[in-house]
């Protein structure tokens, strides 16, 4: 799926508020490159030139990147090549912050 992140999962730390209240700036997400891309997925994209961190909308033929907060625009992508990799788990310092998606 990834040239620039190869196969292997890989872990990134959330930067800003633009997935709250879900994800928290701070927290840590673990992305896989090959996991199966879904309408409602949290997805690492590349945008103009610039990798996001947002929830994947899937309407007809037409993509989007949907952030949680409400104060941020949802972007339109044209395909799911832009997609990097799917975010499969989460979560803060404690341990009960830590969730799974699939």
């Amino acid at each position: 799926m990834s040239e620039a992140c190869g196969n292997e999962p890989f872990a990134l730390q959330v930067l800003g508020d633009s997935m709250e209240p879900e994800f928290k700036d701070g927290h840590i997400i673990v992305i896989d490159p090959e996991a199966v891309v879904k309408n409602g997925a949290y997805v690492f994209a590349v945008h103009d030139k610039e990798y996001i961190f947002r929830q994947l909308q899937i309407e007809g033929e037409n993509y989007y990147l949907k952030p949680l907060n409400d104060k941020y625009p949802t972007l339109e992508i044209l395909g799911l090549d832009q997609v990097q990799g799917v975010i499969i788990q989460g979560g803060g310092v404690r341990r009960r912050d830590r969730k799974k998606y699939e």
